[in-house]
This record gives C-alpha cells, structure tokens and sequence, in this order.
C-alpha cells in the first residue's frame, strides 16, 4: 500500500493520525478531521479515500446537518479485518487479535519454554494464533486474507521478543537469556508460515508503544520500563517509538550498576542492571541466602508477606533501577517514566525507585515528571503490537 503525503517536520497530520482520530471516537466526519488536524478539506479528503480504498476506514452513514449538507461518517472497520500479535515471554507468551483500531478482540496467554528453540516456539505461537481468527467465509468482503498457516482475514502480524532484535530486519542478536535464538531471523522464518506481513521488535518497545497510546498519546517523550524476569526500556521520542540506529535504544539491561556488588551477568560482565534488579536476579539472590523459591511468582508472594530478606532485595533493585533511569531522565528530561510487568506490582520496588530518581536527578527534570506503574492491563504489549502492524499499514514509509 502507498499513501502519500505523510506528515514532515513533527506535523500529525499523516494517514496513521487521521486513523487514530476516527479510532479513537475524537472525529466522525472529515469536517472533524480538517478541525483537528489542521489540514485543508481537500487533503484530509485524499487521505480518506485512500484509506478507504484500502479498508481501513469505511463510510457508515450520513450524520447530523449543521446547517449544510450532512456529513458522511467515518468509522474504522470492526469486522473482518484483524491484526495478530505475539508478546513472547521467557515463561509465558501472550497472543491475541486486534481491530483496525487497536482494540483487542479476543486475547489468550500460554505457557512456554525459550529455551525450546525459536522453531518450535514460533510455530506453536502462531497455530495458537490462527485458532484465534475466524473462518475465512468470515472475512469481510474485499478484506486480504488467506495463509498458509490459517490466518484468514489477518492484515498482519506483530511480535514482541524478550531480547535485542535488529531493527529493520527482525533478527535477533546475542540475546542473554534465549538459547538457540542467536542470529535468528524471526521475520522470515513467520513469512514461510504466513502471507501477510510480518512485523519484529523487542517486547520493551511494544509495552512502550502501548502503553504511550493507551495512555500518554499526548505527551511528546517518555521512558516506559518493562521489569519482569529480565529488565529492559521502550523510548518514546516526539510522539513516536525510539529505537536508535540498530534498534538497541533504550536497552538498559546491561547498563553497570556501580554502586553495587558486581555479580555476574549473562552476557558475561559483571555488576549490570539485569544481575541486580532482574526478576531472575532476585530468585537467585533468595537462592544463596537459602531462602526456597522457585520463580518470579514466589518471590512477589515472599515480597506480599513481608519476608524481610525479599522485601530487602526488592527495595535494592528498585535504587539500581532508579540509579541508571537518573541517568537518562536527566539526559533525555522525559515527561513520563512509567514501569511495567511484574516486578511493577512490587511496591517496596516501585517506592525505592522514585525515591532515587528524586533524589538524584536535577529538579528541572523532575518537577513535573510522571513516575508511575504502566495501568494498561497485560494486553498492553499485543497492543504495541498491533500498533505497530496498522502503522506499517497505513505508511509503509
């Protein structure tokens, strides 16, 4: 698809914006879309048909007259035209379908093992997924569907991987905790399944992505950090995902905590943000003080029952995390910083983290700085997903 004329210099005025107005409930007509995109009739009007054209808008009926000819309506098509998306875990995977707008029309999680190797987890991530799609005598007429793997009526697919992956070509490079998965081209190993297009980032970006517009599409800049069994960040930079030359922005993972003892990472280094502040990091912790637990799950219910050697560890990890987010919000100066994933519902974490952060940031950076738990439920990331799938829909650019 090509539609031309997206926005320049910072304007939001783009195909993907009118979208998201329409999607959004904030413009029913192209009155209303000329109103608040600033753009004239006649371009808001080309931009409309075109995403027509391609089922992305439709015309629902006539509205009310204000004094002239009635408006025709614009909806974003509910039926038929769905995006898959994939937030892949180290233990668990969500998987989902969405609308064209972003909302999730039906969304499941299950159990997985990483270290199964890339093959057989993807392949069963995206059976699961075709269940998930209607028949294809369900497909909205006129809507592109049809795969090899049963994907009738998919525009795309999005999927978020708990490692670095190479922005542009979905291929995953030296992730620390993915045995077999080095090197993998995760795009083309899906488009041998598939045959619509297929989108590949890591799954910090995707919570960052929804996250940002579930709730802070109006903010320009923000820092979105997702703390489950590994730690990473998503970017959010002028309105828009962050992810630097390579892809690897906001990946704080292996950033060296200073301050603090130097265990030793994955990647082989001693000391970074993971080994200290991770959910894999505080099990292994709990271990050495002989202290039995088995995962993420049991150190968050020693944390809820006041266990004073996981309540210790958690207030440690939340000063490393606020230590290296200190660095970047006096270097990025965000207007949100927002955490996400488990280790978000710990709030001897959350309490030690903000309190770094004030303490040493610069008071410019911090006196109208958001720092809260990501609120958009544990569909946030397919969302990110999904977003990132209609983005590349609608402006392929």
């Amino acid at each position: 698809m090509t539609i031309d004329d997206a926005p320049r210099d910072g304007l939001r005025g783009g195909p993907r914006d009118l979208l998201r107005l329409v999607a959004s409930g904030a413009a029913v007509s192209r009155a209303d879309l000329a109103r608040l995109s600033g753009l004239s009739p006649s371009t808001v009007s080309q931009r409309v048909e075109a995403l027509i054209s391609e089922g992305l808008l439709q015309e629902t009926g006539a509205g009310k007259s204000r004094g002239g000819r009635r408006p025709r309506q614009l909806a974003v098509p509910t039926g038929g035209a769905l995006i898959g998306a994939v937030d892949l875990g180290a233990h668990h995977a969500r998987l989902g379908t969405l609308d064209l707008s972003g909302r999730v029309v039906e969304a499941r999680s299950r159990p997985v093992r990483i270290e199964d190797g890339p093959e057989a987890v993807l392949g069963a991530l995206l059976d699961d997924l075709a269940a998930l799609v209607p028949p294809a005598d369900a497909v909205v007429p006129g809507q592109r569907g049809g795969s090899a793997a049963g994907v009738d009526g998919l525009r795309g697919i999005g999927i978020g991987i708990p490692g670095p992956v190479q922005s542009g070509t979905g291929r995953i490079v030296s992730p620390s905790r993915m045995p077999g998965w080095n090197g993998f081209d995760v795009g083309a190993f899906c488009a041998q399944r598939t045959d619509v297009p297929v989108i590949v980032d890591n799954d910090a970006n995707l919570m960052a992505l929804g996250a940002h517009r579930a709730a802070h599409a109006h903010l320009d800049h923000a820092v979105y950090v997702k703390a489950g069994t590994g730690i990473g960040a998503g970017v959010i930079s002028g309105g828009v995902l962050h992810r630097g030359a390579q892809g690897s922005a906001g990946d704080i993972s292996h950033c060296r905590v200073v301050a603090d003892a130097a265990p030793l990472c994955s990647c082989g280094n001693t000391g970074c943000l993971e080994a200290v502040a991770s959910g894999a990091a505080l099990v292994a912790a709990l271990r050495e003080q002989d202290v039995p637990v088995d995962d993420l799950t049991g150190v968050m219910r020693l944390i809820e029952d006041g266990d004073r050697h996981a309540t210790a560890l958690a207030r440690r990890a939340g000063r490393a995390i606020g230590e290296i987010l200190a660095v970047v919000v006096n270097f990025f100066n965000p207007q949100v910083v927002a955490i996400g994933g488990r280790l978000a519902e710990c709030e001897p974490l959350l309490a030690s983290m903000r309190a770094t952060l004030y303490e040493r940031c610069l008071p410019l950076a911090t006196e109208a700085l958001l720092i809260e738990r990501v609120v958009a439920g544990p569909d946030v990331s397919i969302m990110g997903a999904a977003h990132l799938v209609i983005d590349r829909v609608v402006d392929p650019s």
